[in-house]
Formats: structure tokens, C-alpha cells, sequence
């Protein structure tokens, strides 16, 4: 008898102790949003801005983030460069290319404050029309401790209001039950413009 109660307990236990991490994986996304905003929003403010002039994109290569790729798009190349973030070559690139030197710094700075390891600018297309979204990736020690090793907190900002289904997740139009995956990914509604998911890949 207490052996046969002593393993329905067990039962019990690990259910609702799973039960517990899914809610906890679910709730974590939406919470890690509104905790961080304000820094988040100003970092797509920013970002958007500055790239009306000069496409470009930046991700961070190290744990410590203070190294960093930049890419600079023109209208034939893409132009890859590798720097520490604290460097003299960052600085004079960012000249180079005519680029807002004080404010691609403070984005800088921005993400490496909650651990933005990417940002850029994607384009897509629905009905052969040109639409394009703010991609934005985080790589947090709660993401890793709560959906397992090398997962990504993603989030999408988009200039307009978008579509989702009843369980939240976003649609490529509203008559079509279509899902519009980014990046292979299924993503959830936040508001009306900003969607997120959790990936293996940050981009």
C-alpha cells in the first residue's frame, strides 16, 4: 500500500512539475518583454532610424559581448567586419560609410545591456508586394536555464498591425488560415506589430 502510494505521489509530483515549466517557458517570453521595453523599443527605434540611410546589421560572436560583426549593405556588396566594440577601427568604419557614429555606439551599447546578440532588418513579400521587419535576437542565462543550452529569445517588430489565428500565432493574411513563419519559426503575438518565438538559431 505505501509503496503503491508512494509511487502515485512521484506521479503527481513530476506532472505538476512539468505542468510548472511549461507555464514557466510560456510565461517567460511576454514577461521578458514588458521587463525590458523600454530598452527594447528604443533599440528598434533606434536601429530603424538609423538604417533609412545605410542598411546595416549587427551581431555580438563572444559571451562577454564585446566582439561584433557589422555589416554594411550597399547597392552591389555587403561588407563583413569583425571589431571589438570598444575599438578605434569600430569608429572609423562607421565614418567611412557616413554612418550616425554616436547613436549606432549607444545601440551598441543597448544590446549589450540585456544581451541583444542580433539585430537587422529582414524583407519579405506578400502578394508580390515588398514588406520588411525589425528581427531582434537575445541570448539570456534565463532563456538557456528554462528552454535548454543555445536557445534564442526572438522578437519581430513590424510597421504595421498584423494578422494571428486564435491561439495567437501570426498569419500572413486574414481570410487565409495561412501561418507566416519567419525563418522557419511560428511566432506568437506580443501586440498588435511586435511577435516573438524561441529558436535553436538566432538567425
Amino acid at each position: 500500500m505505501n509503496g503503491k502510494f508512494l509511487t502515485a505521489m512521484l506521479s503527481i509530483f513530476c506532472i505538476a512539475v512539468l505542468s510548472s515549466s511549461c507555464r514557466t517557458a510560456k510565461d517567460y517570453s511576454t514577461h521578458y518583454y514588458f521587463k525590458h521595453e523600454l530598452v527594447l523599443n528604443s533599440i528598434e527605434k533606434s536601429y530603424s532610424g538609423i538604417i533609412k540611410k545605410t542598411p546595416f546589421n549587427i551581431a555580438f560572436n563572444n559571451k562577454a559581448f564585446t566582439i561584433l560583426t557589422l555589416e554594411i549593405k550597399t547597392d552591389s556588396i555587403t561588407y563583413r567586419y569583425e571589431f571589438d566594440a570598444t575599438e578605434q577601427r569600430l569608429t572609423d568604419t562607421l565614418i567611412k560609410y557616413h554612418l550616425d557614429t554616436a547613436n549606432i555606439k549607444q545601440l551598441i551599447a543597448a544590446m549589450q545591456s540585456i544581451r541583444c546578440i542580433w539585430i537587422n532588418n529582414l524583407d519579405y513579400y506578400v502578394d508580390d508586394k515588398k514588406k520588411s521587419l525589425v528581427f531582434i535576437s537575445i541570448k539570456t542565462s534565463a532563456s538557456r536555464s528554462l528552454f535548454g543550452y543555445k536557445k534564442y529569445y526572438i522578437l519581430t517588430y513590424f510597421p504595421q498591425p498584423q494578422y494571428f489565428d486564435e491561439h495567437g500565432r501570426l498569419m500572413l493574411r486574414r481570410k487565409r488560415k495561412e501561418i507566416h513563419k519567419i525563418n522557419g519559426g511560428i511566432f506568437k503575438r506580443i501586440n498588435d506589430k511586435i511577435c516573438y518565438t524561441i529558436s535553436e538559431q538566432y538567425r
